[in-house]
């Protein structure tokens, strides 16, 4: 049985990508490409994480929750649920689309499956910026004349970014990452998005991407004004996002130390390293990376330099005691 999973990502070119990948996390992506998702671990029907063993076999995230699905997430786990979230990272070298995931009321009514999402800003660029929400006094009628004119910018809610800060996006909040961010974004388990606004934008080919306005407007919560972010600080542990779907926190590390974050049968969890590379149980985890620790197994963490690490946990919670 195995500590620690790491799987292989997934890489897809998108229109407002670039090379951060390769420039800040150090990674040998596709050349000539502007890569804007490398997702992590996934598990949808056209997209598994892979896991590859030691001895050269590999195997699907879907696969290894079915042969071992109790070792894995623990006592209670339905062997046809997916796996509840999915991480990536997001090169956001241009703007993205403003859009929109739908909220559960919604979701089922119009094919789709709801999104609530966090992003953890990990670098930015002197002008990078998000869009979440919309300004105080924004209406749909004021929405729907904006878009019209192609005026939208002006009643959505801009915040300025900076490395380590963090927000949770729920599902119905308009949005949008502004160029110059590099993302990791946690998520649930969809793949829904509705795109109400394209900035204008048009292909290498000369076409405007499809747009869905009229699900985005049957989304988007019109009372979802000017959300703030969370800047980051120096303690040891802080809660970055706590909601229904998963729990985020921030570990800080100082110096290289050994922590114990997890016991024998306590619930499984995600942990991704920022700048630094981290082991477990004498495997290491390279800086940027992402490792699933399971149920069954214990989890005391080496760190090998100051650092930074990104721990997900509460998105299935067996019997256990949290930490």
């Amino acid at each position: 049985m195995h500590k620690i999973f790491k799987f292989e990502p997934h890489y897809f070119e998108r229109i407002w990508g670039g090379r951060a990948f390769q420039t800040i996390l150090g990674r040998n992506i596709p050349a000539k490409q502007n890569i804007g998702e490398s997702w992590e671990i996934v598990d949808r029907d056209d997209c598994q994480s892979v896991l590859t063993h030691s001895e050269g076999e590999s195997i699907t995230l879907r696969a290894l929750l079915k042969g071992q699905p109790h070792y894995i997430m623990g006592p209670g786990w339905n062997v046809d649920d997916k796996f509840p979230v999915l991480v990536k990272w997001l090169d956001c070298n241009e703007r993205l689309s403003l859009q929109v995931h739908p909220p559960k009321s919604v979701a089922g009514l119009i094919s789709g499956e709801p999104k609530t999402e966090n992003w953890y800003v990990a670098h930015t660029t002197a002008e990078a910026g998000l869009f979440v929400g919309l300004k105080f006094g924004t209406t749909k009628k004021k929405f729907i004349k904006a878009l019209k004119e192609n005026k939208l910018e002006a009643v959505c809610h801009r915040i300025n970014s900076s490395a380590g800060d963090s927000i949770l996006v729920n599902s119905g909040s308009i949005h949008a990452i502004d160029g110059g961010n590099l993302i990791l974004e946690i998520q649930q388990n969809s793949d829904t998005t509705y795109r109400v606004y394209d900035w204008g934008r048009k292909d290498k080919t000369g076409f405007t991407r499809k747009l869905h306005i009229e699900e985005s407007l049957r989304c988007i919560n019109f009372n979802d004004f000017e959300p703030e972010i969370t800047s980051t600080n120096n303690s040891q542990v802080q809660v970055l996002a706590e909601c229904k779907h998963f729990r985020i926190r921030k570990f800080t590390f100082p110096k290289p130390m050994k922590l114990k974050l997890k016991n024998l049968q306590q619930q499984c969890m995600i942990l991704n390293p920022l700048f630094s590379d981290i082991s477990v149980a004498n495997e290491v985890i390279p800086a940027g990376t992402l490792a699933l620790s399971p149920y069954a197994e214990d989890c005391e963490v080496q760190i090998n330099q100051p650092g930074e690490m990104i721990l997900t946990d509460n998105f299935f919670t067996p019997q256990i005691n949290s930490i």
